[in-house]
């Protein structure tokens, strides 16, 4: 489990705010125009890896965490997959609901399923 005090998970802890409050913005934060300009393939990665869930019905604490998540698994790809879900899953304790951190370790985990079985 991370520290609080971790730099990295620090950062992700302040994208996830900027990308929660700017999904209520008509424009994004400036600290995540890079992520929230990819959504057009972020978002679409989302709703192969939980097609349950449309977008619109998704909390938007977990949105913003599956956003984060997925721009670094397909696009960032800085992180080994593994650490970005254990990050996600713990922003999810964090910040989401009781069902949240299972919600973000399955659909990741289909994600990483789908598109990343090489890396594993």
């Amino acid at each position: 489990m991370k520290t609080s005090s971790d730099p990295r998970h620090l950062h992700r802890s302040k994208i996830i705010q900027h990308l929660f409050s700017s999904s209520f913005q008509k424009k994004p934060d400036p600290v995540v125009r890079h992520i929230w300009k990819c959504l057009d393939r972020i978002d679409p990665q989302i709703v192969n890896s939980a097609p349950e869930w449309p977008l619109e019905k998704l909390n938007p604490v977990d949105l913003a965490i599956l956003r984060l998540a997925v721009y670094e698994l397909t696009i960032d790809k800085k992180a080994p997959f593994k650490v970005i879900i254990d990050e996600a899953v713990e922003l999810a304790k964090k910040y989401g609901g009781s069902g949240s951190p299972a919600f973000i370790n399955g659909s990741l985990g289909k994600l990483v399923k789908l598109n990343y079985l090489d890396q594993a």
